[in-house]
């Protein structure tokens, strides 16, 4: 049987000592055997038309230093398909386990790869394995594996976010405080726990058996109010005389905003709500679900005072911190003047590039992020590979933080380079 693939050494590669194979491509047609990597950096030579046994050098891997990805250079003059995104001749793209490749621009009429990195001891920096025993993953009110885990402080159990949440709401309808689910003690503090989070989707994927039906996720999800840090009530009654900051030092009471001490715009904090401390300036807001102004950033689901304080009018002083309005604000809102450091995977030289290219077509940057803000609108990028949460659902007017809106225009420096023709 003939193989359908097989690999060349460049002449610049550095031999693995031990020749042990790192890699591989797996082709899509299991009748051939796949092409194997040895050598950190590798020219692929093989066929590339689904019709033809003719063998082409098509790209070169590159081992990168994380062990868990390699970098692919296109050296064929056709485009390449790496996970649907287009890769240009002399292009290169970062790929990684399970990425998919196509030697052509189009899935029709070329053989399919996919690329696949070798398990051992000394892949993916040594990846320690611990026994974890489900039961202490298991959230204590659904009796079920943690799903969006939520940790509460100061006896720091965990439970899913849906479930904390419709406890929390429960509690502050018949209670003066909040209790813990588990050991009763009282909570002054609520936040995502994103290493108990990955440990539960881990256990998931070994263990199908211990997932939810998608109707029942769903319906978690819809309970669920912890999205940033919550700093819970303390459960004091309402006071019958004014409210000073003394009261800070007198009754334990840390949690206090400007609508605490007064009403503002026909508001005013009660004993037991729940406040949002702002990401920037570390200053406190009611948490208040349904009002209209934006208090998270869509983009990493982090809290931000600056538009809810600016709408309602309201302005910093010493005892209660306000953040700038910029900190939050709609994509189409915020302006940039030069390359976010992100952009290009922190790589000067290819920022040096872009701006080049943006300079040489007498534009500025200003106006090729407004141009591709509107290609985003319109759903003209594939938007998989963007850095931010809740990306489908992105508009130009989603609220966002400054630095997701950094993000946010490195991803789209990306795309504008892809569509700059080669020379």
């Amino acid at each position: 049987m003939e193989e359908r693939g097989e690999c060349s050494a460049s002449a610049s590669a550095s031999a693995n000592p031990s020749d042990e194979i790192w890699a591989k491509l797996v082709l899509s047609d299991e009748r051939y055997s796949d092409v194997q990597i040895s050598s950190d950096e590798k020219v692929i030579s093989s066929e590339i038309s689904a019709t033809s046994n003719d063998k082409h050098s098509w790209c070169k891997i590159v081992r990168n230093p994380d062990l868990c990805s390699a970098t692919m250079e296109n050296k064929s003059q056709n485009t390449i398909l790496v996970d649907g995104v287009k890769v240009h001749s002399d292009d290169t793209i970062v790929i990684k386990d399970g990425s998919q490749i196509i030697p052509g621009p189009d899935r029709e009429g070329f053989v399919s790869y996919k690329f696949h990195i070798m398990s051992g001891p000394d892949i993916c920096q040594r990846q320690l394995k611990i026994c974890v025993d489900v039961n202490h993953a298991k959230c204590s009110i659904c009796l079920n594996l943690w799903h969006d885990v939520v940790t509460v402080a100061p006896c720091l159990h965990n439970f899913c976010n849906g479930c904390f949440s419709e406890w929390l709401r429960r509690s502050k309808e018949r209670h003066s405080a909040v209790l813990c689910p588990q050991c009763r003690a009282v909570v002054h503090f609520a936040g995502k726990n994103h290493f108990l989070r990955t440990i539960a989707e881990d256990m998931l994927r070994a263990d199908s058996s211990l997932q939810r039906s998608h109707d029942e996720v769903a319906l978690l999800d819809t309970y669920a109010l912890v999205r940033s840090n919550l700093v819970i009530g303390s459960g004091k009654k309402n006071r019958k005389r004014a409210y000073t900051p003394l009261d800070d030092q007198s009754d334990g009471t840390y949690h206090q905003c400007q609508q605490c001490v007064t009403e503002v715009a026909g508001f005013r904090c009660k004993y037991d709500t729940v406040h949002l401390q702002c990401q920037a300036c570390g200053g406190m807001m009611p948490s208040r679900t349904g009002f209209g102004i934006p208090q998270y950033c869509s983009g990493c689901d982090r809290s931000f005072c600056g538009a809810y304080w600016h709408a309602l009018g309201v302005t910093g002083n010493g005892s209660y911190p306000v953040c700038s309005q910029d900190t939050l604000r709609p994509i189409s809102d915020h302006s940039i003047s030069r390359i976010p450091l992100l952009a290009h995977e922190k790589n000067l030289h290819e920022q040096n590039i872009t701006d080049s290219c943006i300079r040489q077509m007498g534009r500025t940057l200003p106006d090729v992020i407004s141009e591709w803000i509107a290609k985003f609108e319109n759903r003209e990028i594939d938007r998989r590979r963007m850095m931010l949460n809740h990306a489908e659902m992105i508009t130009a007017r989603t609220f966002v933080c400054q630095d997701c809106y950094h993000k946010l225009v490195s991803f789209l420096l990306y795309w504008f380079r892809l569509s700059i023709p080669k020379h």
